[in-house]
């Protein structure tokens, strides 16, 4: 099982934090304790990250899915049917995710930094990293790319952030997710269709350059989604603008406690 951690807090709603690639939970320490002020707090290791299996643990293909279904066995052993999600970069991926294969127990989504697909320069760098990745050190593939994706002075501290919690991971689970990213746009193929009816809530920073833009088109058709882009702000938008975010996920998650269940066909 995927290592987890309950953070117990007030009342009975759950909110469950997924990570980003070479993240972990300290990605949300500006987080957490205000947080536990209203809900109870699941943080939760993805595989390869923490002390979670390694992507090479599994006796299958290392999926998308099979991290969906990860999940699901974490909050099916603590015997939480429904929950709010919150995730940045991959996390948020994953959600997508999350919601098309059991939109019913997502009760709202926060997502930050989300990522629907690839633009034309992204692409390009991840196949240029997908030639070399086997001739170089991992950590300088993963520090060319925190720099491309967080170029700027005000994101310096998410960018370090990102890099030194990327240092724990081994090589060979870094790049089981990375061969991952060409699945990413398949994970927002049927969320409209499949999770129209789940709040979700998609926080960006403006200056987060590679993604925003496509966000922002790909979701325009989303009834049940609200978009705020966060001025001076890039990827990491929890670590780079931590009260606004916890003001807004905090916000829309109170609105959202009580969406009834709907039956998905």
């Amino acid at each position: 099982m995927l290592e987890y951690k309950v953070h117990q807090g007030v009342g009975k709603e759950y909110v469950v934090f997924l990570h980003g690639i070479g993240g972990n939970s300290r990605i949300f320490g500006k987080q957490l304790d205000i947080f536990k002020k209203y809900y109870n707090v699941i943080t939760i290791h993805l595989p390869g990250h923490g002390e979670s299996p390694s992507v090479e643990s599994y006796n299958e293909k290392f999926t998308i899915d099979l991290n969906v279904r990860e999940v699901f066995k974490v909050l099916d052993h603590l015997q939480v049917e429904r929950a709010h999600f919150i995730g940045i970069s991959l996390g948020s991926v994953l959600i997508h995710a999350l919601l098309q294969a059991a939109p019913n127990r997502v009760k709202s989504a926060v997502l930050g930094g989300c990522i629907t697909r690839f633009n034309l320069l992204s692409n390009t760098l991840l196949k240029i990293g997908d030639a070399v990745k086997n001739m170089i050190p991992f950590m300088w593939l993963y520090k060319i790319f925190a720099y491309i994706m967080m170029p700027k002075s005000n994101h310096r501290i998410s960018r370090k952030l990102f890099i030194r919690e990327a240092k724990k991971m081994n090589r060979n689970d870094f790049l089981g997710w990375y061969r991952l990213t060409p699945f990413v746009k398949s994970t927002y193929a049927s969320v409209q269709e499949r999770a129209s009816h789940v709040p979700k809530l998609y926080i960006s920073g403006k200056e987060d350059h590679l993604f925003v833009r496509s966000l922002d088109q790909d979701t325009k058709g989303d009834p049940s989604a609200t978009k705020v882009f966060l001025e001076d702000c890039g990827h990491v938008c929890n670590v780079e603008k931590p009260n606004e975010f916890n003001r807004l996920a905090l916000d829309f998650i109170y609105k959202n406690q009580d969406v009834p269940l709907r039956r998905v066909q």
